[in-house]
C-alpha cells in the first residue's frame, strides 16, 4: 500500500471514476491519505460524487506519471469517524478554508479489497492487492 500512496502523492492529481446510473464519471481528485493502515480519499457530502459512491460504491482511481500509470479498483467505505476526517485535513491544510471535521459535510471514505496495477509501455503491468 505504500507504493501505491508514495505514487499518488508524487503525481498529484489522479482521476476517480465512479457509476452514475448507467453513466460512468470520472472527475480529478487530489487528495490522499493514509490513516490507521487504510487508503483514504477525501470530499464533500454536497457533492455528485459523494451520491455516487453511496449508490455504488465500486470505484476506481487512476493517476499517471513518468510515463508509468497506477489503476485502484476497490470498494470505497466511508468512515463517519471524526478521526479520519480530522486525519485528513491534517495531511491537507489548504482544505480547512473549505472543510473542517465537524461540518456535516466533510467526508473520508477508505479503499477496501483494493486491486492496485502499475502499468507502463516498457514491462509487464504489477498487481498489488491490500
Amino acid at each position: 500500500m505504500q507504493r501505491v500512496l508514495n505514487f499518488l502523492k508524487e503525481a498529484g492529481t489522479y482521476y476517480l471514476a465512479t457509476i452514475d446510473g448507467d453513466q460512468a464519471r470520472v472527475r480529478p481528485f487530489g487528495t490522499i491519505n493514509e490513516f490507521e493502515g487504510k487508503l483514504y480519499i477525501q470530499t464533500g457530502k454536497v457533492k455528485d460524487v459523494s451520491k455516487q459512491l453511496h449508490q455504488n460504491p465500486k470505484a476506481e482511481i487512476c493517476a499517471f506519471k513518468d510515463g508509468e500509470w497506477l489503476r485502484v479498483a476497490g470498494t470505497f467505505v466511508e468512515d463517519d469517524r471524526r478521526e479520519a476526517r480530522a486525519a485528513m485535513l491534517e495531511a491537507y491544510p489548504s482544505l480547512q478554508g473549505m472543510y473542517s471535521a465537524d461540518d456535516g459535510n466533510t467526508e473520508v471514505f477508505y479503499i477496501k479489497d483494493a486491486t492496485a496495477t502499475f502499468s507502463s509501455f516498457t514491462r509487464e503491468p504489477e498487481t498489488v492487492r491490500f
